[in-house]
């Protein structure tokens, strides 16, 4: 059991994370309402550059930034650096929202220096790459790229944020989890409305990642580009 001078101490405590908190958001709301439309990446950490995902993820970053779009990404290695390096080869707005963690995590080298914040907080850097978005672009992962596209998709399930277009790059590797959800989640058990698949795109090149999100603000479902929500 805690004394009363544990919990005094605990107090004192969760009133700095309180400030810390605040500090975080201040300075990525400060830094990304100037950034434009952006575009959020998410993939996997592990992925070397010689790799084909890391060099598919560049090319959509390069494809995404000569439509006038900037490039968010976890700021980290992996798919993270290829979105921010193809947003840098073609001189677009290069945003990295870095966390901090006992291995794998370290800034990148192509995010612009005025762009690259850095967090302690899961959930503030998740506000940030959903706030600013004007769609996301999921290449393969692990448990945090899924972590991040369903939580966006609960939003978006929820009328918490604004619909946005939500694109999963690589079809062999999401048509299973894809297969898994129509059948087990929409079918079999109905935890999911069948409506609600039509929230993702399954893609497998630039062009066609392109073509989702411009086909989206340019019909009927588009709503203009600015923020996916307003706190």
């Amino acid at each position: 059991m805690k004394t009363q001078k544990q919990w005094s101490h605990l107090k004192g405590e969760n009133s700095w994370t309180m400030f810390k908190v605040l500090a975080e958001f201040v300075d990525g709301f400060e830094t990304l309402n100037r950034v434009g439309p952006c575009i959020s990446i998410f993939g996997s950490s592990r992925v070397a550059p010689d790799h084909p995902h890391y060099t598919l993820a560049m090319s959509i970053a390069e494809a995404l930034v000569n439509e006038g779009f900037g490039i968010i990404t976890g700021g980290g290695p992996g798919i993270m650096e290829a979105g921010n390096h193809g947003a840098q080869n073609k001189g677009g707005v290069s945003v990295g929202l870095n966390i901090h963690l006992p291995f794998e995590q370290s800034a990148n080298r192509y995010i612009d220096p005025d762009k690259n914040l850095q967090h302690r907080f899961f959930f503030v850097r998740k506000v940030l790459f959903v706030k600013y978005a004007q769609a996301f672009v999921a290449m393969p992962g692990g448990f945090g790229t899924l972590d991040e596209l369903f939580e966006v998709l609960t939003l978006m399930q929820t009328h918490r944020i604004n619909r946005v277009p939500v694109v999963l790059v690589g079809s062999n590797f999401w048509k299973p989890l894809l297969g898994w959800i129509r059948n087990s989640l929409v079918g079999e058990n109905g935890f999911v409305s069948s409506a609600d698949m039509h929230l993702l795109a399954v893609v497998d090149t630039p062009q066609e990642v392109v073509e989702e999100i411009l086909n989206f603000y340019s019909g009927e479902g588009g709503r203009g580009l600015g923020p996916t929500f307003e706190l």
